[in-house]
Protein backbone atom coordinates (compact mmCIF):
# COMPACT_ATOMS: atom_id res chain seq x y z
CA UNK A 1 0.00 0.00 0.00
CA UNK A 2 1.43 3.37 -1.01
CA UNK A 3 -0.58 5.42 1.43
CA UNK A 4 0.96 7.89 3.87
CA UNK A 5 -0.51 7.57 7.32
CA UNK A 6 -0.59 10.36 9.93
CA UNK A 7 2.34 10.50 12.33
CA UNK A 8 0.00 10.04 15.29
CA UNK A 9 -1.22 6.72 13.85
CA UNK A 10 2.29 5.51 13.09
CA UNK A 11 3.49 6.48 16.59
CA UNK A 12 0.57 4.72 18.30
CA UNK A 13 0.87 1.53 16.25
CA UNK A 14 4.63 1.38 16.81
CA UNK A 15 4.20 1.89 20.57
CA UNK A 16 1.52 -0.80 20.79
CA UNK A 17 3.72 -3.24 18.88
CA UNK A 18 6.63 -2.44 21.22
CA UNK A 19 4.54 -3.55 24.21
CA UNK A 20 3.19 -6.61 22.39
CA UNK A 21 -0.42 -5.57 21.96
CA UNK A 22 -2.63 -8.41 20.87
CA UNK A 23 -5.14 -8.43 18.00
CA UNK A 24 -4.12 -5.01 16.68
CA UNK A 25 -6.73 -3.61 14.28
CA UNK A 26 -6.99 -0.25 12.56
CA UNK A 27 -10.26 1.08 11.19
CA UNK A 28 -10.43 4.05 8.84
CA UNK A 29 -13.67 5.66 10.03
CA UNK A 30 -13.42 9.09 8.41
CA UNK A 31 -16.03 8.21 5.78
CA UNK A 32 -18.52 6.88 8.35
CA UNK A 33 -17.89 9.07 11.41
CA UNK A 34 -17.41 12.71 12.28
CA UNK A 35 -15.56 11.81 15.48
CA UNK A 36 -12.12 10.89 14.12
CA UNK A 37 -10.24 9.48 11.14
CA UNK A 38 -8.92 6.23 12.63
CA UNK A 39 -9.76 3.85 15.44
CA UNK A 40 -6.87 1.77 16.71
CA UNK A 41 -8.05 -1.31 18.60
CA UNK A 42 -5.66 -3.33 20.74
CA UNK A 43 -6.08 -6.05 23.32
CA UNK A 44 -4.10 -6.35 26.53
CA UNK A 45 -3.82 -9.66 28.34
CA UNK A 46 -4.04 -8.27 31.90
CA UNK A 47 -4.51 -5.08 33.90
CA UNK A 48 -0.74 -4.43 34.00
CA UNK A 49 -0.52 -5.07 30.26
CA UNK A 50 -3.33 -2.57 29.56
CA UNK A 51 -1.50 -0.01 31.66
CA UNK A 52 1.81 -0.69 29.89
CA UNK A 53 0.19 -0.37 26.45
CA UNK A 54 -1.48 2.92 27.32
CA UNK A 55 1.64 4.29 28.97
CA UNK A 56 3.84 3.36 25.99
CA UNK A 57 1.49 5.15 23.58
CA UNK A 58 1.36 8.19 25.86
CA UNK A 59 5.17 8.39 26.19
CA UNK A 60 5.67 7.96 22.45
CA UNK A 61 3.20 10.71 21.58
CA UNK A 62 4.81 13.06 24.12
CA UNK A 63 8.25 12.34 22.63
CA UNK A 64 6.84 13.16 19.18
CA UNK A 65 5.13 16.28 20.58
CA UNK A 66 1.70 15.08 19.53
CA UNK A 67 -1.17 16.58 21.50
CA UNK A 68 -3.67 14.30 23.22
CA UNK A 69 -7.21 15.63 23.23
CA UNK A 70 -8.31 13.46 26.15
CA UNK A 71 -7.69 10.22 27.97
CA UNK A 72 -10.37 8.05 29.50
CA UNK A 73 -10.93 4.84 31.38
CA UNK A 74 -8.32 3.00 33.35
CA UNK A 75 -6.53 -0.31 33.38
CA UNK A 76 -8.75 -1.48 36.25
CA UNK A 77 -11.88 -0.85 34.15
CA UNK A 78 -10.56 -3.01 31.33
CA UNK A 79 -10.86 -0.27 28.69
CA UNK A 80 -8.56 2.69 28.15
CA UNK A 81 -9.09 5.36 25.49
CA UNK A 82 -6.48 7.80 24.19
CA UNK A 83 -7.92 10.46 21.88
CA UNK A 84 -5.47 12.32 19.64
CA UNK A 85 -8.16 14.01 17.57
CA UNK A 86 -7.28 12.33 14.27
CA UNK A 87 -6.99 8.90 15.89
CA UNK A 88 -8.58 7.27 18.90
CA UNK A 89 -6.77 4.36 20.53
CA UNK A 90 -8.87 1.77 22.37
CA UNK A 91 -6.93 -0.63 24.61
CA UNK A 92 -9.20 -3.33 26.03
CA UNK A 93 -9.28 -6.68 27.77
CA UNK A 94 -10.31 -9.62 25.58
CA UNK A 95 -13.64 -9.86 27.41
CA UNK A 96 -14.60 -6.21 26.89
CA UNK A 97 -13.35 -6.23 23.32
CA UNK A 98 -15.61 -9.17 22.57
CA UNK A 99 -18.55 -7.69 24.49
CA UNK A 100 -18.45 -4.24 22.85
CA UNK A 101 -17.45 -5.60 19.41
CA UNK A 102 -16.29 -2.26 18.01
CA UNK A 103 -15.21 -3.92 14.76
CA UNK A 104 -18.81 -5.01 14.21
CA UNK A 105 -20.26 -1.69 15.36
CA UNK A 106 -18.04 0.09 12.82
CA UNK A 107 -18.30 -2.61 10.13
CA UNK A 108 -18.84 0.05 7.44
CA UNK A 109 -15.33 1.36 8.10
CA UNK A 110 -12.39 0.39 5.95
CA UNK A 111 -9.95 -1.97 7.67
CA UNK A 112 -6.30 -0.94 7.40
CA UNK A 113 -3.62 -3.63 7.47
CA UNK A 114 -1.60 -2.94 10.62
CA UNK A 115 1.49 -4.40 8.95
CA UNK A 116 1.32 -1.64 6.32
CA UNK A 117 1.86 1.03 8.96
CA UNK A 118 5.50 1.75 9.65
CA UNK A 119 6.87 4.48 11.92
CA UNK A 120 9.46 5.61 9.38
CA UNK A 121 7.78 5.96 6.01
CA UNK A 122 10.12 6.90 3.19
Amino acid sequence: MNETYPLSLRIAVDALRARLAEDLKILYVRDVSTVTDYFVLATGSSTPHLHALSQEVDIARKDARIKMTRKGGGAQSGWMVLDFGDIIVHVMTPELREFYALEQLWSDAKTVDADSIQLNED
